[in-house]
């Protein structure tokens, strides 16, 4: 019996050393690289997390603008999956056989605002002939960059059916994505900008002066897709953003849902 009991504490710790060993060597899941529009970052930091405590695969995110992004993928990068801002980088990639079609979906929307810095007493209506430039006194109109990034390009879209467009082409801060747009207008750069609901929303340093009208732009709608030559678990994860547990993370940044 004293034998045993002075033999315990060594067949515990092989016991234990065995264990460890075993864990150590369970094949860990494979990381997703997931590329998406720069207005997604607040959101999907949660829904990666929500994703990885449910089972998934340990995700690192990327963010810029949409037509950045594609271009990387074109390139060559080893993104596994692409959530773009509007179709049209969407349908770039697909066009060039660079995404898995067969997992492209749309996952929600948004809406186009003109937005000030948090302190500004500029009050204005969004209606077709609107003065904007009589708003800017002056000063510059921050927003994507309209030959390539997404916001831009629902920016000239709305200003241009609202008439307004050639008032304010030449005083435009072109920003290379949407948040750097936002930051131009926080910061007092810039009096006022165009950007998504949903980034005025997490940044307490700007505040929306009006909503522009759906129906002076496209729908803003966020397609994703796994990309053509990753593994499963891209798609996989693609479903994941429009599942049960996506949603309510969805809505409390204040994305639209989409009927499906």
């Amino acid at each position: 019996m004293k034998t045993f009991a002075r033999l315990l504490p060594l067949l515990l710790a092989c016991a234990l050393s065995i264990t460890g060993a075993a864990r150590a060597e369970e094949p860990k899941k494979p990381e997703l690289l997931v590329f998406a529009a720069a207005s997604l970052t607040n959101v999907l930091g949660d829904i990666a997390q929500t994703w990885e405590k449910s089972g998934g695969a340990p995700v690192k995110l990327s963010f810029a603008a949409s037509s950045v992004l594609a271009r990387q993928i074109e390139a060559g990068a080893k993104a596994d999956v692409f959530i773009s801002a509007d179709q049209e980088w969407m349908d770039y990639l697909q066009t060039r056989n660079l995404i898995s079609q067969p997992s492209r979906v749309n996952l929600v929307g948004n809406r186009l605002v003109l937005i000030a810095p948090a302190d500004s007493k500029i009050e204005l209506e969004i209606k077709r002939g609107f003065d904007l430039a009589g708003a800017l006194a002056g000063g510059r109109l921050a927003t994507g960059d309209p030959d390539t990034v997404p916001v831009g390009r629902y920016a000239r879209a709305a200003l241009t059916s609202l008439g307004v467009w050639d008032q304010v082409a030449d005083r435009l801060v072109r920003a290379d994505n949407v948040r750097s747009a936002m930051t131009f207008v926080a910061r007092g750069e810039v009096p006022l900008g165009i950007v998504y609901a949903t980034d005025a929303q997490v940044d307490q340093k700007v505040r929306v002066v009006a909503t522009f009208p759906e129906s002076s732009h496209a729908p803003i709608t966020y397609p994703a897709a796994a990309i053509a030559t990753t593994g499963t678990g891209a798609a996989a994860f693609v479903v994941f953003l429009r599942g049960s547990d996506a949603a309510p993370l969805w809505k409390k940044y204040g994305f639209l849902e989409l009927a499906k």
